[in-house]
């Protein structure tokens, strides 16, 4: 029996699980998903230093000529300290002494003589001087186990002098298509009877976007020995993908082909248009899912729920959808019954949906980069109205 959207994606929270994790440099390890929570081993900065290329000061002598008795270079660990009327050159970066109470950039004074300048008026307490532990404090929590790594962590790991980090496994996934009519898209030897296979080069490519493991072992012939043949042998993958095979035709053998090799089914169909025809199962820890034929329907329901079968598996602890409200650029009539997805193109303000929307279409995500779902009572969508 067809499930709702939301009854579809809570069973896929409850039973998909995270697998197994493994050590990388920090540099391959962009796009991963961290296995662990990352603290810091120490305080940034770690000590006080200048913000400025300057003179380090007393603020008892804003607007004086003060004498410079020592330049700080960065990464000196020297610490020399001031009376008033006295200072020192100091560079971005630099170790500040206890006794400097604020940095004066170099632009900002007069040079007075060879090591004599005159401050200006207008000189803050702490001005310019960066503190230890204001941007990150020691055992501070970076980066929580879940999170996904970006470049912006990178510069975390990299800072704390981390070399490599624990990140769970990319997703093993085998593909495969069934149907006798499908030929490879490389097959010169096509008969006007039967079709080129877009689904799977199509599946393939966006699990290589999504940072997977993707392998593909070829199309099923239509029966159930060959079709089990080729489930077994992908058995060692942490996700087989299908394509086709799984409605209600005399040759449409891939869920029994499943069901014979004890598959346990999560979901059969969901109440959704287009895509009802989608199954979602178990065999030990490979987890099934057949999605539809028709091409558009495929890739929606992949973009919908399989996507978030790979965060799953990836142990990404985000594993929700982004939406941005946009106004809808003309009137949109609907039949009402099913939640239905309508693919479209946002420019930035208006959603503008696509003329052509069938199931069968190889065309439509080409010309969009979005999509709204209507629920089932929606038969109407009035130009300018809000839309996520």
């Amino acid at each position: 029996m067809a499930i709702s959207i939301k009854e579809a994606l809570s069973l896929i929270q409850n039973h998909i699980k995270k697998i197994g994790y493994e050590i990388v440099p920090i540099e391959n390890s962009v796009n991963r998903i961290i296995a662990c929570d990352v603290k810091a081993k120490f305080s940034m900065p770690r000590f006080n230093n200048s913000a400025m290329d300057g003179y380090g000061v007393k603020l008892s002598d804003s607007g004086k000529n003060i004498q410079i008795i020592d330049t700080i270079l960065a990464g000196s660990y020297k610490e020399t300290i001031i009376n008033n009327g006295k200072g020192i050159k100091i560079m971005t970066g630099a170790r500040v002494s206890s006794s400097v109470e604020a940095i004066v950039p170099k632009e900002l004074v007069k040079i007075v003589d060879e090591n004599i300048i005159k401050l200006p008026q207008d000189i803050k307490q702490n001005q310019h001087i960066r503190f230890v532990g204001e941007d990150i404090a020691k055992d501070e929590i970076l980066i929580f186990n879940g999170d996904k790594i970006n470049f912006a962590k990178i510069t975390i790991l990299a800072s704390q002098g981390i070399t490599h980090i624990k990140v769970f496994k990319k997703p093993k996934v085998t593909i495969f298509a069934s149907g006798e009519e499908l030929k490879l898209h490389y097959d010169k030897d096509i008969k006007e009877y039967q079709l080129y296979n877009s689904n799977t080069p199509t599946l393939l490519a966006r699990m290589k976007e999504l940072n997977c493991q993707v392998s593909f072992v070829g199309i099923a012939r239509d029966n159930i020995e060959n079709l089990k043949e080729m489930i077994v042998d992908s058995f060692d993958s942490d996700l087989i993908v299908t394509s086709g095979g799984i409605s209600v035709g005399d040759a449409d053998f891939t869920k029994e082909a499943f069901d014979s090799l004890g598959m346990h089914t999560i979901f059969d169909g969901i109440v959704i248009k287009p895509g009802k025809p989608t199954v979602l199962g178990k065999i030990k820890n490979t987890v099934i899912l057949n999605l539809p034929g028709n091409p558009l329907a495929s890739l929606l329901i992949f973009e919908l729920f399989g996507k978030i079968i790979l965060q799953k598996l990836s142990g990404n602890n985000k594993i929700c959808y982004n939406t941005i409200q946009a106004k809808i650029s003309q009137d949109l009539k609907n039949k009402r019954g099913r939640p239905t997805i309508i693919s479209g193109f946002f420019d930035g303000e208006y959603f503008t949906p696509y003329f052509k929307q069938s199931p069968g279409m190889v065309s439509v995500f080409n010309y969009c980069n979005s999509i709204i779902i209507l629920d089932e009572f929606v038969e109407k969508l009035k130009q300018n109205q809000i839309v996520n």
